[in-house]
């Protein structure tokens, strides 16, 4: 005989959350790509192997994935502020990285700053149960 369980419901999604794990997403795959550039252009320090690029970009780009699936748990945005200093961090190796690490800088700054402050103003819903309309 089979279990039947109710769905988990989970809280809505918050501005914040959503417009950062937008910012994330997108973020993986130029950070990803800014991997393959250090790479390409044997930025890293003589006794490190370029192929350190690659996989330096692909660990931070699988990390940037993870939490914005994982942005709604406690310390998640946190973790994308250490995650831009990072991506800034390369501008070291690649200076044009600064420009990209600038822009979604940006893009994460206003998901976070602008999107707690229209948090703030949104009323929350917290009740789980239908709402229904009586006449």
């Amino acid at each position: 005989m089979a279990r039947m369980s109710t769905p988990r419901t989970r809280a809505p999604r918050t501005l914040t959350q959503k417009l950062g794990s937008v910012v994330l997403g997108f973020e993986s795959v130029v950070v990803f790509l800014a991997g393959l550039t250090v790479y390409g252009l044997k930025a890293l320090p003589a006794p490190i192997p370029p192929w350190w690029g690659i996989v330096g970009g692909s660990v931070v780009a699988i990390v940037m994935i993870a939490l914005a699936g994982a942005i709604a748990r406690p310390g998640a945005i946190a973790v994308g502020w250490v995650l831009q200093v990072l991506v800034l961090a390369a501008a070291f190796l690649v200076p044009a990285i600064a420009l990209v690490a600038l822009i979604f800088g940006g893009m994460w700054a206003y998901a976070t700053i602008v999107g707690a402050r229209v948090d703030r103003r949104t009323p929350t819903v917290t009740s789980t149960e239908p709402h229904t309309e009586s006449e």
